[in-house]
This record gives C-alpha cells, sequence and structure tokens, in this order.
C-alpha cells in the first residue's frame, strides 16, 4: 500500500471525476487520467468494453462505427473509466481510418498505465460493404491468469 495521509485518496489528483466535463474537441487534446492500482500485488484482467464508438472516414467524413474491447492486466496504474470514456468519444470528430484509430488507442493506454499486457479488438461495422476488424495485443498473459475470450462475433450479411 502507498504511504498516504488519512485524508489523502488516490483520487485526488483526478481532474475529470465528480464533475461537469465537456467532450474533447480531439484524442490529442483529451485528458487520459489514471490512478494508483490498489491491488498491483496480485493479476488480474480488466475489461471496457464501448460497443457504441465513433469516428469520422478521413476521406469522406462520413461516420464509421465500431464495437471495441479494451483487456489489460494493470501494474501500477488503472485507466479512470471517466477519463477513457471522454477520450473514446473524443475520436466522434476525428478523422482517421480504423486501423489508426484502434492502434492508437492501445498507445494512449499503454503510455498512461503501462500495463503488464493489453489487447484490443476493434470490431467495425462495414464501409463499403466490408467490415474491418483490427486486432492489438502488447505484453505476455502471466500465467494463472484469467483472459475471456471478447466474444464478439464476425460481421455476417446475408450470405
Amino acid at each position: 500500500m502507498s504511504k498516504q495521509t488519512a485524508a489523502e485518496t488516490i483520487y485526488d489528483n483526478l481532474k475529470q471525476l465528480g464533475g461537469e466535463t465537456s467532450l474533447p474537441s480531439s484524442p490529442q487534446e483529451a485528458l487520459l487520467e489514471s490512478v494508483s492500482n490498489p491491488q498491483s500485488d496480485v493479476d488480474y484482467v480488466v475489461r471496457f468494453t464501448a460497443p457504441e464508438f465513433t469516428s469520422l472516414c478521413p476521406m469522406t467524413g462520413q461516420p464509421d462505427f465500431a464495437h471495441l474491447m479494451i483487456d489489460y492486466i494493470p501494474d501500477k496504474k488503472l485507466v479512470e473509466s471517466k477519463s477513457l470514456k471522454l477520450f473514446l468519444g473524443s475520436f466522434r470528430n476525428h478523422g482517421a481510418f480504423h486501423e489508426d484509430c484502434t492502434v492508437s488507442i492501445a498507445r494512449r493506454l499503454i503510455n498512461e498505465i503501462a500495463p503488464k499486457w493489453i489487447r484490443i479488438g476493434g470490431y467495425w461495422y462495414p464501409r463499403g460493404g466490408m467490415p474491418i476488424d483490427v486486432f492489438f495485443a502488447q505484453g505476455t498473459v502471466p500465467k494463472g491468469v484469467w483472459v475471456p475470450d471478447q466474444k464478439v462475433p464476425s460481421y455476417r450479411g446475408r450470405g
């Protein structure tokens, strides 16, 4: 456990939690926050699911939609969920290809929280009749850690 006074908590330095916060205008402007992991002596998986992720096609400006699944094994830090929600929402007006969005999210999380392991599945809905799924993973799952399957089915049309 960290050495904190009785009045201090791991949440004291958060800027967005507990108040009204506007959606950032871009991923670069988004503040991704973290807190100390109070259970850092054990390995466990954290999952975030964003079934309504949106971004823009950089060529046409048309909206793109994805179901994102973010799994990670924390080390010393946890990502604060409201800041993650705002960060993901900041892609709403951001033009980038599916691959760029998915990998950029992973890299930003790695830079902020330095997880032991991270996996992101970007299950993108069809654009031009073709779905694009993007998968990213970094690190090694420690022995004995249960990592559930993402169980997001591949896109199926009528065929």
